[in-house]
């Protein structure tokens, strides 16, 4: 906290004072263990912390409110001014542009974590970072509007459909709208933001600046710590705008934007509003997470006359980019190469740039009647006209206009739906009819499903097809578990495990993936051909009814009869479905449930800490991550054939050898290498090697919490329950992509 608070009289527990891990003070466990696995960060934001019922249907409720009334309701509030935070010219249509695009702009494709999906902009650490300075603001105009429509309309939904509305008062074609994004309700603790430990710190930066091997921490997006994209004053406010340029270019390609989109972005959204640095900084109090009690979430009150208005300071840069900051045009890309540029200061003293020729158009004060003011550009602007592609695709603008109105439509709605995954989770009148390639689309099913007998059939002829379990397994895993829940890409509809480049990738056993498909092609084709009345199975479904036949006969094999859950619907993408350099993003540099690691990648964290991430991007929970752990080890789906981990005699079989062998005190593990990357077991009696693993498979040993999951497998009485909870666990991930049957937020 940022106030002194003082309390009267002691603890009647003992001692003087209150502090500690849930106090004001530092979490004792960060301190003493830095490198603790939280495997707890797998439970965020649980059905305890959600207010509203736990019957309630987001989308039955969103569906029901009349979406013109809502955007009638925001545009009104978009043309007023409140005394306490006034409109700039009059309307709030610039600022919630920005709370629109830095709520989305979050995501970053390698992890497809942050965007507007779940409305993190609410919480710490994204609600305090400096790039967010007084969009609080903007949230709080808004309540009023959020207030009517109650839980029936989400922040998420609201941040960007006023993004949307705003464009529209100024003149400006959206492209559409989709809502369906349901709110969190605690901060995100699995997000990795970067290593640094102040705002604007630039330690996710690895190799010397600019040279070949200069880049971005993976996952990272951004290129400074609390900022969304990049510094306006160039790299670590260098001001240099070839250097812009090139972080400019990282960034936008992280949060998986082409050279164009990246363009349209900028030049679309400075056509609108002003940048606030009228006084200095040190008038500016703290974020919202370190304000004091009475400013009840208001950050960054500012002590300069009113605090507001003339008076506003948010990123230090002072000025508009146009003469009508509340009108589409393209003024803003005709002034940047129309004009010389020439560098100036802004009263905050912050570094920007002004026309050299004094007779350049002036823009008008937000707030003053009859001031006027130098335009204004940042050294991140000036990097579009420096830089030659951007230079040519501003041209390309500048000559014609529809094309770059249509170009910054797509663009925005690509930034402001890229987290929101298939389309057909969107919700509403205004989502476009057009199917774009960034939304990983697949054919519309135009065939009659299959039924039970059916799936019977084709399970005997899988199983009697060559194919081992721990090939059927293997495959279907892979396809599958490609998906990430956080931007809701991969998974097995659509069978792209069959297509480029996931077909490919060395964690699938590419020569496995090919003798499946190719085995389980030949099933399809027959199984198509014998049938009237246009019955057809996918190789999506095939590919996953596969692994599931193969999980029944492993189990049957340990001696347990079940069934296991398939719920057929999927079907085939194209290679002009699959956008290759998108989907190359999904492929994991390590993947613990398959033992794999990519050795030409340097970590900057433990494998254990990888697979706790890549367990959370499936949505599972500890036991799930534990049970499915156990499970596939035994039935040998490792990368590479590789058997650390395989915990048994009888790989291919359901049983649960793998937790009775990694709980047991008859054998002791040996590090193998220097690294403590590899080990052996050994037996204790005579010292001979039993089994080997990675920190993949001792850490459901060494961690406490994951250890008490696994003795419950381990227990004499834990196999049936193993069994069944592999399987429960196994449906989960086989359905994380079937939006068509559940069309839930697997995530919320």
């Amino acid at each position: 906290m940022s106030e002194e608070v003082k309390l009267e009289g002691k603890c009647p527990f003992g001692g003087d004072r209150i502090g500690g891990a849930n106090g004001t003070g530092p979490n004792a466990d960060e301190l003493w263990w830095p490198n603790r696995l939280k495997v707890e960060t797998l439970h965020q934001d649980p059905p305890e912390a959600d207010p509203l019922d736990p019957d309630f249907d987001y989308a039955a409720a969103f569906n029901k409110l009349d979406l013109e009334e809502i955007k009638a309701d925001i545009k009104a509030l978009l043309r007023s001014s409140q005394d306490w935070w006034p409109s700039d010219y009059g309307n709030y249509g610039p600022q919630m542009i920005r709370m629109a695009w830095h709520s989305a702009g979050t995501y970053r494709i390698a992890d497809g974590r942050g965007g507007a999906a779940q409305s993190m902009q609410r919480f710490a650490p994204i609600n305090s970072w400096e790039d967010n300075g007084n969009i609080d603001k903007s949230r709080r105009l808004l309540w009023p509007i959020k207030k009517k429509y109650g839980k029936s309309l989400s922040w998420g939904d609201l941040m960007i459909l006023t993004g949307n509305c705003s464009l529209e008062i100024m003149g400006f074609k959206t492209f559409g709208f989709g809502g369906g994004r349901i709110d969190a309700w605690e901060p995100d603790r699995a997000t990795y933001w970067g290593p640094e430990t102040e705002m604007l710190g630039r330690d996710r930066w690895e190799g010397e600046p600019y040279d070949e091997h200069y880049d971005l921490e993976n996952p990272m997006g951004n290129s400074e710590y609390g900022l969304i994209y990049v510094n306006p004053e160039g790299p670590a406010a260098n001001n240099v705008p070839i250097d812009s340029a090139r972080e400019i270019r990282m960034t936008f390609g992280r949060m998986a934007m082409n050279d164009e989109e990246t363009v349209a972005l900028i030049a679309g959204g400075h056509a609108f509003g002003k940048s606030h640095g009228a006084v200095k900084p040190e008038n500016v109090g703290p974020a919202p997470e370190a304000a004091p009690m009475q400013a009840q979430g208001l950050g960054w009150m500012n002590a300069a006359g009113t605090g507001f208005a003339e008076y506003t300071m948010t990123n230090g840069i002072e000025g508009s980019w146009t003469p009508n900051p509340t009108q589409w045009d393209n003024s803003y890309l005709e002034n940047l190469f129309k004009y010389d540029w020439v560098q100036t200061h802004a009263p905050s003293g912050a570094t920007q740039w002004k026309p050299a020729d004094e007779n350049a158009p002036k823009t008008p004060d937000a707030h003053r009647p009859d001031v006027n003011h130098p335009l204004m550009m940042m050294t991140s602007d000036i990097a579009l006209k420096e830089d030659p592609s951007y230079r040519e695709i501003c041209q390309k603008f500048l000559n014609d206009f529809d094309y770059f109105a249509d170009a910054f439509a797509r663009a925005w709605f690509k930034l402001t739906h890229r987290d929101m995954g298939p389309k057909n989770r969107y919700l509403g009148p205004e989502v476009p009819a057009e199917n774009l390639i960034w939304q990983d689309p697949v054919p519309e099913r135009d065939y009659e499903l299959i039924d039970d007998s059916d799936v019977a059939e084709l399970k005997t002829k899988i199983l009697e097809s060559g194919l081992s379990v721990s090939e059927l397994v293997g495959v279907a895993w892979g396809s599958a578990a490609s998906h990430r829940i956080s931007d809701k890409r991969g998974g097995a509809d659509g069978a792209r495990i069959r297509l480029a480049p996931m077909k490919d990738w060395a964690v699938n056993n590419p020569n496995e993936v090919t003798h499946v498909v190719e085995t389980l092609e030949g099933i399809k084709s027959d199984f198509d051909g014998a049938q009237s009345g246009g019955k057809k199975v996918s190789l999506a479904d095939l590919i996953v009814l596969g692994g599931c036949a193969a999980v029944e006969k492993a189990a049957k094999d340990a001696g347990i009869d079940t069934q296991v859950p398939f719920t057929p619907g999927r079907t085939d993408a194209t290679d002009e479905q699959t956008d290759v350099q998108s989907f190359e993003w999904l492929r994991p540099m390590a993947d613990g449930f398959r033992n794999y690691r990519d050795d030409s990648v340097r970590y900057n964290v433990s494998p254990e800490q990888v697979f706790l991430d890549r367990a959370g991007l499936l949505g599972l929970t500890a036991p799930e991550w534990t049970v499915l752990t156990g499970g596939l080890r035994v039935l040998d789906i490792n990368a590479g054939g590789s058997k650390d981990g395989v915990f048994t005699d009888r790989p291919g079989v359901l049983s649960n050898d793998f937790f009775t062998n990694l709980t047991t005190m008859d054998y002791y593990w040996h590090k193998a290498d220097d690294d403590g990357l590899h080990f052996e077991l050994r037996r204790r009696d005579n010292d001979q090697q039993a089994f080997t693993a990675t920190r993949c498979d001792l850490v459901f040993g060494a961690n406490s919490q994951l250890r008490q999951i696994s003795e419950v497998y381990a227990s004499d009485d834990g196999h049936e329950k193993m069994v069944r909870d592999f399987i429960k666990a196994w449906n989960k991930v086989m359905m994380l992509d079937r939006f068509d049957v559940h069309n839930v937020d697997l995530a919320a």
